[in-house]
């Protein structure tokens, strides 16, 4: 019965509150003059903040037409604003930076969401040792990786130089399908001196320079390593989960101007590797059992960091200096 009621009163609250902001938004349009749209891009700064209210304000409009623009093919975009401006009864030629704000915001919103599939058609696709493609992606991660050492044959031990955990790469990759293996391979090809660092620390940890004014600081004598290429699919994990929750919206509406494409998402997965090393350095794990952790408290930090609207993880990957989301 008490459990009943709890319910019943959330539900009424619900309700109350909802007709409440409806209100609010009624009265403030007759004071202002304007709609709710029109105040979040003439109040608010561009970016996450303004993006993220403005598909707040449109998911629970109570229009079809407003509800449905956040998931509208990309070349439909111009044609939405036009539609929303006269719903709205606003004059273009009064209000013409409102249309450029909207087109801007609604990129984005549309960006995101169409990147969630390319993200999850990737990662759904396993990896096939017949297809050549996947092949030479798999070669390339070993070339970039190991320029001045050749793999003898396909099938070596010498995988596990750059941490997989078998003689076949291919099994490593069921988790994550072809997105761990595109991931990877992007690390170690635009970014090849950092991910060859990461990897020489990852198996030296000692030696690492992101380390070693801490280790001769503390005078420890254990230094933990980890599979290079295991944690990179398992990173590749944690950044496709901050997408599909919905929590790197705070970082790609503020580095992408336009639409986030699978280059943000790839470069954030650069980022992520990058600061794991050096979380695991100062964690300072025990061993490697300790891998569990040590992920899940960077990923709370990485969540944390998300919640601030202003911030952007790699903000020297944004597309372009000038931001068109005026």
């Amino acid at each position: 019965m008490k459990h009943f009621l709890r319910m019943l009163i959330q539900v009424c609250l619900y309700f109350y509150c909802k007709f409440l902001w409806r209100c609010l938004k009624f009265v403030m349009r007759k004071l202002t003059g304007r709609c709710e749209l029109q105040r979040i891009c003439y109040s608010t700064k561009p970016g996450a903040s303004r993006t993220m209210k403005i598909e707040t304000s449109l998911r629970d409009s109570k229009s079809k037409l407003l509800q449905t623009s956040v998931s509208v093919h990309p070349d439909a975009i111009e044609k939405t604003i036009e539609d929303i401006m006269e719903l709205k009864k606003i004059n273009p030629d009064i209000n013409p930076q409102l249309g450029i704000s909207l087109q801007a915001c609604l990129l984005q919103i549309v960006g995101y969401r169409n990147l969630i599939a390319d993200v999850e058609k990737l990662r759904r696709e396993p990896y096939d040792s017949d297809n050549p493609q996947h092949e030479e992606l798999l070669l390339k991660l070993w070339k970039f990786l190991k320029p001045n050492t050749p793999l003898e044959s396909r099938i070596s031990k010498q995988w596990c130089e750059i941490g997989f955990q078998g003689d076949d790469p291919k099994t490593d990759f069921r988790g994550m399908g072809l997105l761990g293996l595109y991931n990877l391979q992007y690390f170690a090809e635009r970014d090849a001196a950092a991910a060859q660092q990461v990897l020489s620390d990852s198996l030296h940890p000692k030696c690492s320079k992101f380390s070693k004014a801490e280790w001769e600081k503390k005078r420890m004598d254990k230094a933990i390593g980890y599979s290079f290429a295991i944690v990179g699919i398992n990173i590749t994990d944690l950044a496709y989960n901050l997408l599909i929750s919905g929590a790197l919206k705070t970082h790609f509406y503020n580095i992408a101007p336009e639409a986030p494409t699978l280059s943000h998402f790839q470069q954030t997965f650069c980022y992520l590797m990058h600061e794991f090393h050096k979380f695991w350095i100062e964690e300072d794990p025990m061993d490697i059992m300790e891998f569990n952790r040590v992920r899940e408290k960077f990923r709370k930090r990485i969540v944390k960091q998300l919640q601030n609207p202003d911030m952007a993880l790699c903000p020297h990957f944004a597309a372009s200096e000038g931001l068109i989301n005026m």
